[in-house]
């Protein structure tokens, strides 16, 4: 399962990230929100640019971690007006603390973000300033005066703006073609960065979408304070532009928290619930930071004072690191602070599957689903060890609850495709090996097993698969909007 990334990127760049949101207020009209640019512009905008995201970017698929973030922004967002289309939210995998939204209504998180914040709700202040950008139209009240329609053009501004990346490897080559689209990204980007009255609407209204999603209003101010500190040890690149441009940092501390003393008292005694905020936490430091980097964190911690989690954390970087004796008595010291606990028993049974014992490592996962029957990466390594002992016809079942589950990720349909071929199914087997390569961002292979599914369709339910996975495959370009659709919609 690709839930470790397999494309890593070498950011030096994402200085200036801009939160965009052409998202509709009620005084909008429905179908145009820039002149001839409108609202089905917009959504396919939305589609074409997250599209280029998953190609270009490493979208962390971990059902844990994508889950968490997820319900996460959904929780704030439904306290913003009513939008022309849901808010959809992925997570990426960057050091760098940042979030941004586009059209369409998506919302990008960083695991960089994840990781330093000290709390869930500081986390769902930044949502909640984002999703203020997007509903005071800030982005798009500026975009709405430079009048641009042309949709290829949109989506090369975008991308230059948003992700500013140098270097790569793998599959990221193609990635500077996409930024030189917007071959006015640059000047633009100066266009559209927020003023000091943009930040301010955002800090006061994110704080309203705070407090109605049922958190302390303080959390803001504590999340500011994080970035504050953060600037002493990294360079200003990593930190959001919504908390390094002005107004400084010192000034929104001062003016929100001033505004804490016309609240209510009740909003400041609110507690948080950091149990599944702190456990996304340990599978981002422990499994998507580098190992020794990890280790120095938990290390650091005096050994009396680890929490389950920190001994699971320890487990999952000694395992990567192939120390798989001290990955085990990590993995047992976490049991035996938390005994059954859901998370512990899914990584000590992924464990011992990655070190061929398959005896330990199927109650493990067992009994892990007996508690989540949810957790997809738990469902996937007991299809993984039915496999592994041939039962086929109960693992490719298994599997195929996993790939409804988490549809776009290359391992799941990898090893569906290897089960379902060893079990003699070979129009499936080359059809789930399509979309394997397809979602790693292969064409040529893609390519290949369509080609070699074509010659195997033969019923009709055959041929509707087909048809469904040459459409995925090579789908029609999307179309520009027109000046005469413009004023058709309006």
């Amino acid at each position: 399962m690709n839930f470790r990334n397999k494309i890593i990127l070498r950011t030096t760049a994402l200085t200036l990230i801009f939160f965009f949101s052409f998202w509709i207020t009620p005084q909008a009209t429905a179908n145009s929100l820039f002149g001839d640019f409108t609202v089905k512009d917009e959504i396919k905008l939305g589609k074409e640019f997250d599209k280029m995201v998953r190609s270009r970017l490493p979208i962390i698929l971990d059902p844990q971690i994508d889950g968490y973030v997820k319900r996460l922004v959904a929780r704030v967002a439904e306290h913003i007006p009513p939008q022309p289309f849901p808010i959809k939210a992925r997570v990426i995998r960057n050091s760098s603390m940042n979030a941004f939204a586009v059209p369409g209504g998506y919302v990008y998180v960083y695991t960089g973000l994840i990781l330093n914040m000290k709390h869930e709700s500081e986390l769902a202040a930044v949502i909640g300033h984002e999703l203020a950008h997007v509903t005071l139209r800030h982005a798009a009240r500026r975009i709405e005066k430079m009048k641009m329609v042309n949709m290829a053009s949109m989506l090369g501004t975008l991308a230059g703006m948003l992700i500013g990346i140098a270097g790569g490897g793998g599959n990221m080559g193609s990635l500077g073609q996409a930024v030189a689209m917007g071959s006015m990204g640059g000047a633009q980007g100066a266009y559209l960065s927020y003023t000091q009255e943009n930040e301010r609407e955002a800090d006061h209204l994110g704080m309203n979408y705070l407090i109605a999603a049922g958190y302390n209003p303080e959390r803001m101010v504590d999340g500011f304070k994080v970035m504050r500190q953060r600037q002493w040890h990294m360079s200003s690149t990593n930190i959001p532009t919504y908390l390094s441009t002005h107004p400084g940092l010192d000034v929104r501390i001062g003016y929100l928290e001033d505004r804490f003393k016309r609240m209510p008292p009740e909003y400041f005694k609110r507690r948080d619930d950091d149990a599944e905020f702190f456990k996304v936490q340990t599978l981002i430091r422990a499994r998507l930071t580098s190992t020794d980097v990890a280790l120095a964190y938990y290390k650091a911690i005096p050994e009396n004072k680890r929490t389950c989690l920190d001994h699971l954390g320890m487990g999952i970087v000694y395992s990567r690191m192939k120390r798989n004796l001290k990955a085990e008595q990590e993995f047992n010291k976490a049991n035996e602070l938390c005994p059954g606990e859901t998370l512990i028993l899914r990584e000590e049974g992924r464990f011992y599957f990655n070190t061929g014992k398959m005896d330990k490592a199927s109650p493990l996962l067992r009994e892990a689903y007996l508690r989540d029957p949810t957790d997809a990466m738990t469902l996937y390594f007991i299809a993984r060890i039915e496999g592994s002992r041939k039962n086929y016809k109960q693992a490719i079942l298994t599997m195929r609850r996993v790939a409804e589950m988490v549809p776009h990720d290359q391992e799941i349909h990898y090893h569906l495709g290897r089960m379902l071929g060893e079990s003699g199914h070979y129009f499936q087997a080359h059809t789930q090996l399509a979309y394997a390569a397809l979602y790693g961002h292969d064409m040529k292979q893609a390519q290949f097993h369509l080609r070699k599914a074509e010659g195997l369709a033969k019923t009709q339910k055959q041929r509707e698969e087909l048809k469904k996975l040459q459409q995925t495959i090579n789908p029609k370009p999307p179309e520009e909007p027109s000046e005469k659709d413009g004023k058709n919609d309006n």
